[in-house]
Parts: C-alpha cells; sequence; structure tokens
C-alpha cells in the first residue's frame, strides 16, 4: 500500500501502537487508531512512541488451522535481488499465492529485501506477490519510514472475524503509481497468521493497521484494490488504468491480460468469504 496514499488522505498522524507484547492473542487496544474518513484525517487516541524495529513475533495458539492449500518449495522462494515492484496488469498479481511452510534464512532475507524495496518507494504495506513471488507473505509499518514505528511481518494470514462497521478510505497501491481512489472497507478485522519465525498468533488491528492488513491480504488472494470500488469512483481512475494496460503492452509486445472495460461489473462485495462478521 503506498504511503503517498495515507498522506493524501490525513492531515496528521499523531501517535502509534505501542510495542505487541509477547502473548497469543493480542487485543484491538494494542492498535487504538480512530480513523474519520468522511473528512480524511486521521487521529490517534495514544501517545507518540518509537518501538524498535523488530518483526511482530507471538506464542503458538493452539487450535490454528489453515486450508489445505499448496505449498511453497524452495524455488518458489528463490529470486533475485533486488527485487522490483510488479505493476498492473501483470498476470503474477492474480495468480495463485502458496502457503509458508519453511521458516528459514532465506526467507528473512525476503522480509528483509521487501521491507527495502517498501521503504524506498515510499510504501508502508507491501505483500510478496507485489514483488513478483506468489506466496502468502506481507509486510508493513503505518509510519512508513526506516527506523520508526513497528515493523510487521505475516505470513500464511487468514481472516477470523471483521466488523460490520464499513469505514471509507482514500488508498494508494504500489503496483499503481499514481492512482488514487475511494475504498469501502471494515472498520476492525480480527486475523490468524504466523510470524517470521513460524510462531502461530492471533490479533485484532482496527484503525491505518486494519486498513492495511486488508489492502496487502486481498493481494494475497488475487483481488486488487480497484475491485472493490465503486461504478462511481471507478470511473474516476479508469483513464488511468488504461494507461497502464497500454504501458505493460508497449513493454512486452503482449495483449494485457485484463482489460478494465471487461471488469465493470465484477466489483468484489465489501468484507471476505471466509471469516465472519461481528
Amino acid at each position: 500500500m503506498a504511503r503517498a496514499a495515507r498522506l493524501h488522505s490525513l492531515l496528521s498522524l499523531q501517535a502509534l501502537y505501542p510495542t505487541l507484547t509477547r502473548r497469543s492473542t493480542f487485543s484491538a487496544d494494542f492498535f487504538q487508531l480512530s480513523c474519520l474518513c468522511s473528512t480524511g484525517r486521521l487521529f490517534s487516541s495514544m501517545n507518540a512512541l518509537k518501538p524498535p524495529l523488530k518483526p511482530v513475533l507471538a506464542q503458538a495458539k493452539r487450535g490454528f488451522s489453515v486450508n489445505d492449500d499448496d505449498v511453497a518449495s524452495p524455488d518458489d522462494l528463490r529470486y533475485e535481488a533486488p527485487l522490483r515492484i510488479v505493476e498492473y496488469p501483470d498476470p503474477i498479481l492474480r495468480a495463485k499465492n502458496k502457503r509458508i511452510e519453511s521458516f528459514d534464512d532465506n526467507l528473512k532475507k525476503l522480509v528483509g529485501d521487501m521491507f527495502d524495496i517498501m521503504y524506498k518507494t515510499d510504501g508502508i504495506g507491501l505483500s510478496a506477490p507485489q514483488v513478483g513471488i506468489n506466496v502468502q507473505l506481507m509486510v508493513f509499518n503505518p509510519v512508513g519510514e526506516r527506523g520508526e514505528g513497528e515493523e510487521i511481518v505475516l505470513v500464511n494470514p487468514r481472516v477470523n472475524k471483521y466488523s460490520k462497521k464499513i469505514v471509507l478510505f482514500n488508498e494508494g497501491c504500489l503496483s499503481f503509481p499514481g492512482i488514487y481512489a475511494d475504498v469501502e472497507r471494515p472498520e476492525t478485522i480480527k486475523i490468524d497468521a504466523r510470524d517470521i519465525n513460524g510462531a502461530r498468533f492471533s490479533v485484532s488491528l482496527s484503525g491505518l493497521p486494519a486498513r492495511i492488513f486488508q489492502h496487502e491480504f486481498d493481494h494475497l488472494q488475487g483481488v486488487l484494490f480497484f475491485d472493490r470500488m465503486s461504478d462511481e469512483v471507478l470511473d474516476t481512475i479508469r483513464a488511468k488504468l488504461q494507461a497502464l494496460e497500454k504501458k505493460y503492452e508497449d513493454k512486452t509486445g503482449c495483449r494485457s491480460p485484463e482489460k478494465i472495460e471487461t471488469r465493470q461489473s465484477k466489483k468484489v462485495a465489501v468484507g471476505f468469504g471466509k471469516g465472519k462478521p461481528r
């Protein structure tokens, strides 16, 4: 998710959530950021903190289960540095993303390289398919600045519950350079995931962290942010999406794998197919 989208939509981000403590289940109290999307402002209910950078760690939670998806092989996680951002309409963004079961040094290196390119491109969140690696992995830091905030790593995330309350927010995406538009999403969400060492945990998110997670989680499902826009909002960025399609065709010499015109009636509903509203 683009850092510029945050700056584009809000006047100030006065504080962040405190460092996560090591425990099996986290409360939304750790992420209290109240989002006033109607005015485009984001305010915090907490004092500003700058915790040391580290991946989120947690103790294992019993009873955690995942779907029996394909498991990523070493080849699926092999890549050449430096990473590059994959732009729409590259088919990599729609491909299936495999579950990670190997929590080794190669995964840690990938995570580090993902944070590097996220910061270099002014992002606040990034998913593995956005750098051409089709696995269930995302990283984000709501501050978007190296050395500030909290670097969060989520492996094989799943939605557990999400709020019925829906909020509108102006989003951008590193895979859609220069494009920003309003997207409706649940205000809060509870997720299950693994950390960078493979420990299973649950966490509840609200405000900006919840927004970033949902944006990146969509990428892991092959869903792009314009899929969730209303027809009226989509019309405001249609020309820019068509320009990216033409850019892809000019660069590759191939026909664009998808056209925005063919997706007019394919808008994804707010919420999630898995998990349940609360």
